[in-house]
């Protein structure tokens, strides 16, 4: 991939998760020269420009002098690589070194083409610096995480190659690789960003996306196993509240239904209506559409935009300060998807009862074909609701809070890696939440004598493939597990096909 001002979605998933090379556009190469010029002129000039030749944050007022521009850059990076916690996973972390070129690559952060191409290197080289998960308050940028990406680049810390972690200096010398000193304003412009906010929200919404998609067909399965009516999803009555979300669920499981021999088999059962957690699934499922589709759009501007402060104007010789490190659109879109994404899980627990519950169903209770002998997937209700619950904590709206920092010159802040980081947790409840709901669907699927919808059918015997059908009891987690793969990598998805 050619790196130039933009970076789509798909193009951030091809390198982070696929491992594409990038390079560096020649025209943004001559934008990167022409903003340093300016930063190389002020240097010269010898006039006060905050993060060029002065302290940081509370320090904005103090001089630095020529001769100690290097270390101000250099201390600036080892003294806020003060983060705790996990090291972030390594597709995050290659969203950060990705994101973090992309913006200094737009011309208005003053830094050397070195310092962008030192950043590509590394990421082509599958070489990922180790960046602890917690530090970040998401106000300057992501301050913390990201001067432990930029510590790297200076040769200190660590960096995770080869399958193993090891100190940076041997990774860059491994690699033929020179460890960058810093000139003026290149190590704040390393670090002022929202890339670890941007990167986990890219990943996070790719991942969704798939997550809906199954969730949908996961409904879809659980109707056909509950003799549950296809009328709810008719294009004619969800197109009267035509909410784009509810219209393409309603589309997409009308897909996964088509050619079902159930539904007609019990066209004259009698029953008026079936729970809310059957009958409104275009319109649950459809808010979460909506929702992932306006975080798609803050993600496009976001992967556009130059996030670190000050800014320099090559057309006027400008430098001004301003706020483009502040993280609030992103965390807004991480709490909103956080919510969208837990009511998923709410919902499709909600359908495993419908299945489990023998009152609900009228199948053997817990799809046990023998019961009291046999538990069946009692406990599996148990682990869905265990899971949702833990969601409702998570789901609490991170960016509501807020604690100033530096001394109250940062007097609000975002908090939005916190609420990225929820809702990659919340991902991950709801994905095994879902695999939950076509397991149990699967082994209800097993006691009717006629064919599902197409794509249901196509899904069940899939996961017939991997999960044996339950006769007695036996150890269910392995079955579970497996499934969560299927669902995670979108195999299940695929195979019923996208509607």
């Amino acid at each position: 991939m050619i790196l130039d001002r933009s970076l789509s979605l798909e193009d951030f998933i091809g390198v982070v998760r696929g491992g594409e090379n990038v390079e560096l556009a020649a025209a943004a190469r001559e934008r990167i020269v022409k903003a340093r010029a300016v930063i190389e002129r002020i240097v010269e000039g010898g006039a006060a420009v905050y993060g060029v030749n002065t302290g940081f944050g509370k320090f904005a007022s103090v001089r630095v002098g020529n001769d100690d521009l290097q270390q101000l850059q250099y201390n600036l990076i080892v003294s806020h690589a003060i983060g705790v916690g996990d090291p972030l996973p390594a597709e995050v972390v290659r969203g950060m070194l990705l994101l973090r070129a992309v913006s200094l690559c737009q011309g208005h952060s003053g830094v050397r083409p070195e310092v962008v191409e030192l950043l590509l290197a590394l990421l082509n080289a599958g070489a990922h610096p180790v960046v602890p998960a917690q530090g970040s308050v998401g106000a300057s940028g992501d301050l913390a995480p990201l001067a432990h990406l930029a510590l790297a680049l200076i040769g200190l810390g660590e960096i995770e190659y080869g399958g193993e972690v090891q100190p940076a200096a041997d990774v860059l010398a491994a690699l033929k690789l020179t460890p960058l000193t810093l000139q003026a304003k290149e190590g704040l412009a390393l670090i002022n960003g929202t890339q670890l906010m941007g990167s986990l929200l890219g990943l996070a919404l790719v991942d969704a996306r798939i997550l809906l998609g199954t969730a949908n067909l996961a409904a879809a399965m659980t109707v056909e196993a509950l003799y549950g009516s296809h009328q709810p999803f008719r294009a004619d009555l969800v197109g009267l509240r035509p909410h784009p979300g509810a219209v393409a669920v309603a589309a997409e499981l009308r897909h996964f239904l088509r050619g079902s021999q159930i539904a007609p088999s019990h066209a004259e059962c009698g029953k008026v209506q079936d729970p809310y957690s059957l009958r409104a699934v275009p319109q649950v499922h459809g808010a979460t559409h909506d929702a992932l589709a306006q975080a798609a759009r803050v993600l496009d501007t976001e992967f556009a935009s130059v996030t670190d402060n000050p800014l320099v104007f090559p057309e006027t010789g400008e430098v001004v300060s301003g706020g483009n490190f502040h993280g609030q659109s992103l965390a807004l879109t991480a709490d909103a998807l956080k919510v969208a994404v837990a009511e998923l899980g709410s919902i499709s627990e909600r359908r495993c009862e419908q299945l489990l519950n023998p009152a609900l169903s009228g199948l053997p209770g817990f799809l046990a074909a023998h019961g009291g002998l046999n538990s069946g997937l009692m406990i599996a209700q148990y682990t869905a609701a265990a899971l949702v619950s833990e969601n409702k904590v998570l789901a609490h709206p991170a960016s509501v809070d807020s604690i100033p920092t530096s001394a109250n010159q940062e007097d609000h802040v975002s908090m939005g890696a916190h609420g990225a980081r929820q809702l990659r947790q919340i991902l991950g409840h709801v994905q095994t939440v879902v695999s939950i709901e076509l397991l149990c669907a699967a082994q209800a699927l097993d006691f009717q004598q006629l064919r599902a919808g197409v794509g249901v059918q196509a899904a069940y015997e899939r996961i017939r493939e991997v999960v044996p059908s339950m006769q007695d009891d036996r150890y269910y987690r392995p079955n579970l597990l497996r499934l969560r793969e299927l669902v995670m990598g979108g195999v299940v998805l695929e195979v019923a096909g996208r509607g």
